[in-house]
C-alpha cells in the first residue's frame, strides 16, 4: 500500500502546525500505518504548499488530508489549505480521508462561525484521524464501516515513535519545530464559552517516558527544535487532585534533555494564569525548572481573554485581571533575565479574544487599561495576541457572532492603539537597540529580507537588504515596527556592506552612511574610528 499524508496545516489554541512548525498529527498517522504493516518508504508526507507548486504528482492508494484552523492567524510564508483545494483533492485516486481539528468545522478567519465541511469522495474522520486510519487498515475497502473514536495515550505513545521519520520529509528539514503533546482536555467543570478544548474531554496525560521516547525518536531522525505545545496548561501536566506537580515536570524536562542532548531549541506554549496565581509556590518551582532545562526566548502564553468582569462572567472565563497580573509578575521574576540568544529566558504572552458575550465599548477600555498597568509596572510581555472569536457548533458562543460585526471598527481602532502604545514601548524594553539576536533564519525576500529565530513565538526581523535565504545570521537590533524589529547582520563588513545596512548601524544615519561608503576602503579599526566615525564600542561588530 502507498500512502500520502497531505498537511494542510493546523492552528489550534494548543497546537501549531504551520511551517516551520510540525504538528503531531502527521507523525501519529504515519506511526499508526507503520504499526498496521505499511512500510515507512511507502508513506509520503507533503505540505499543501508543496502540492501547490505543481512540481510533483503523487499517486497513492490512501490519502489523508490534515486541516483545521480554530484560531487562525497571519503567517509569514505559508497559507493553510482552502475549502476549494480540499474539494479539488477529492479527485485523487484511492481512498481520501479528511481529519484534524477541521472535524469541528471549517473556518478561515476570526469573527466567523466555522461550518461543517462535507465533500463527496472524501471520508471525514469525525474523531481522531490517526485512530480512524489505524482501524481502517483492518479493512481498507469499507471505510464506511469504521467507527469514529478517540485514540488513547498508549496508542500515540507507540505511533509517535514509529512515525517520527516523517520529520525528514518536511520541506524545512532540519529546521523544523516539532510540536510535542503532553496531554489534551480541560479539567474545569465548566468551560470558556468559545473554547474547543472541552471536546477532548478531561485531561488524558501522556506518560513522561512516552514523551521522552518520542523526543528521542525525532532526535534520531535529525530533529533539534522542540516545542512542548500540545496542552492547555503545561503547569498542570500530571497534576494531582488539581494541584500542580513540579516533580513530574522536572522529570519531563530532564528526560527530554537526556533524549536530545544537543537540541537547539526547547520551548513551551500554554499556561493557565489561574494556576500560577493560585499555586504560586508550585508554579515558581515549575518556572525555575523550565528555565533550568529550556533554551532562552521561551514564552508562556496566558489565556486572559478579557479584563472586563462582565465578559468574564458571561463567558465563564477562567481568570480575573488580578490573577493574570500575579501570573505575569511570577513569570517575570523567574524568567526576565536575558539569555544566550539575546532574549529574556521566559516571559508571559497574553491572549485576548473579542466578540464575546457581554462585550461593550467599556471592554476595550478595560483591556487597554490592564495592558497599560503591566507596561507602567516595568514588567515585560513577549507578545499581546488580539483576535476575534471564531465560533464552533457545540460551544456556548455558537450563534452569537453579532458583536464581532457590531464592534468591528472599534476593534480595529483599539488594536492599532495597543500596537502603538503598548507593543512598541514593550518591544523597546524587551530588545533595546544594539541587542544581538542570535541565529535568525532568513525565510522571505520582499523588498527587504524577513527572518525569525526558531522559537515558540519568534520575533519577526526585517533586514533592509537582500541576503541569502535559509541561512542563520546574528542580527543587531536597530529599529522597531509595531510587532517586529529591524536589524542588520553582524559583524558588518564596513568595506562591502550596502548603504542601507551601513545607515542602520547605531549612531550613523543616512548622511554619514553616504560619507562612509564614499570613503571606502578602510585599512584598520583606527581608520574606521577616525574617518568613518564609528563608535569604538561598536567595533566588535565591525570587520573590514
Amino acid at each position: 500500500m502507498r500512502a500520502l499524508i497531505i498537511d494542510g496545516y493546523v492552528d489550534e489554541p494548543a497546537c501549531l502546525g504551520v511551517p516551520p512548525y510540525l504538528a503531531p498529527y502527521p507523525r501519529y498517522i504515519a506511526g499508526a500505518m507503520v504499526e498496521r504493516g505499511v512500510k515507512p518508504q511507502d508513506i509520503l508526507y507533503r505540505t499543501i504548499d508543496q502540492l501547490r507548486s505543481g512540481k510533483e504528482i503523487v499517486r497513492a492508494d490512501i490519502t489523508i488530508i490534515i486541516a483545521g484552523m480554530t484560531v487562525p492567524g497571519k503567517y509569514l510564508r505559508a497559507a493553510p489549505i482552502t475549502q476549494k483545494e480540499i474539494r479539488e483533492l477529492s479527485h485523487l485516486e484511492g481512498i481520501k480521508i479528511l481529519g484534524g481539528p477541521i472535524r469541528l468545522g471549517f473556518g478561515e478567519e476570526g469573527g466567523t462561525s466555522a461550518k461543517e465541511l462535507q465533500i463527496p469522495g472524501i471520508v471525514p474522520a469525525k474523531n481522531d484521524v490517526e485512530a480512524f486510519v489505524y482501524d481502517l487498515l483492518d479493512d481498507p475497502e469499507d471505510p464506511d464501516s469504521v467507527r469514529h473514536r478517540m485514540r488513547t495515550a498508549s496508542e500515540i505513545g507507540r505511533w509517535s515513535v514509529n512515525g517520527a521519520f516523517v520529520v525528514c520529509q518536511h520541506p524545512d528539514y532540519p529546521y523544523v519545530m516539532c510540536e510535542l503533546e503532553t496531554y489534551r482536555g480541560c479539567p474545569r467543570h465548566s468551560h470558556c464559552s468559545f473554547c474547543t478544548e472541552p471536546f477532548y474531554g478531561k485531561p488524558d496525560y501522556r506518560e513522561v517516558k512516552d514523551v521522552v521516547s518520542e523526543t528521542g525518536a525525532l532526535y534520531y531522525h535529525g530533529a533539534r527544535y522542540f516545542r512542548i505545545g500540545r496542552q492547555p496548561d503545561l503547569f498542570m501536566y500530571m497534576a494531582k487532585n488539581g494541584v500542580p506537580d513540579p516533580d513530574a515536570i522536572e522529570e519531563l524536562y530532564r528526560g527530554i534533555r537526556n533524549a536530545a542532548p544537543e537540541l537547539k531549541v526547547l520551548h513551551m506554549d500554554n499556561a493557565n494564569p489561574v494556576t500560577l496565581a493560585r499555586f504560586p509556590e508550585e508554579s515558581r518551582r515549575i518556572a525555575k525548572t523550565i528555565v533550568k532545562y529550556h533554551t532562552a526566548g521561551d514564552v508562556a502564553a496566558l489565556g486572559m481573554e478579557s479584563a472586563d468582569p462582565e465578559v468574564i462572567r458571561a463567558n465563564d472565563l477562567k481568570a480575573s485581571p488580578d490573577e493574570v497580573f500575579e501570573a505575569i509578575k511570577l513569570l517575570n521574576e523567574a524568567g526576565a533575565e536575558w539569555g544566550a540568544n539575546g532574549l529574556p529566558e521566559l516571559l508571559p504572552g497574553i491572549n485576548f479574544v473579542h466578540g464575546l458575550k457581554g462585550e461593550t465599548k467599556k471592554t476595550f477600555e478595560l483591556n487597554f487599561e490592564f495592558l497599560k498597568k503591566v507596561l507602567d509596572s516595568g514588567l515585560m510581555l513577549r507578545r499581546v495576541n488580539i483576535r476575534q472569536v471564531m465560533t464552533f457548533a457545540g460551544t456556548p458562543m455558537h450563534g452569537y457572532e453579532e458583536l464581532v460585526i457590531k464592534h468591528k471598527d472599534l476593534f480595529l481602532r483599539y488594536k492599532e492603539k495597543v500596537r502603538n502604545e503598548i507593543d512598541l514601548p514593550m518591544l523597546r524594553r524587551l530588545v533595546p537597540a544594539g541587542t544581538i539576536l542570535r541565529d535568525v533564519r532568513t525565510e522571505v525576500f520582499d523588498k527587504i529580507t524577513y527572518g525569525r529565530q526558531l522559537a515558540t513565538y519568534p520575533l519577526l526581523v526585517g533586514i533592509p537588504a537582500q541576503v541569502e535565504l535559509n541561512r542563520f545570521y546574528d542580527i543587531m537590533v536597530t529599529d522597531y515596527g509595531h510587532r517586529s524589529i529591524t536589524g542588520i547582520p553582524v559583524p558588518v563588513n564596513i568595506n562591502r556592506a550596502p548603504l542601507k545596512v551601513i545607515e542602520q548601524v547605531p549612531g550613523v544615519g543616512r548622511t554619514q552612511a553616504g560619507k562612509i561608503v564614499m570613503g571606502r576602503p578602510y585599512r584598520d579599526k583606527e581608520d574606521i574610528i577616525k574617518r568613518a566615525g564609528i563608535r569604538r564600542e561598536l567595533l566588535e561588530h565591525i570587520i573590514y
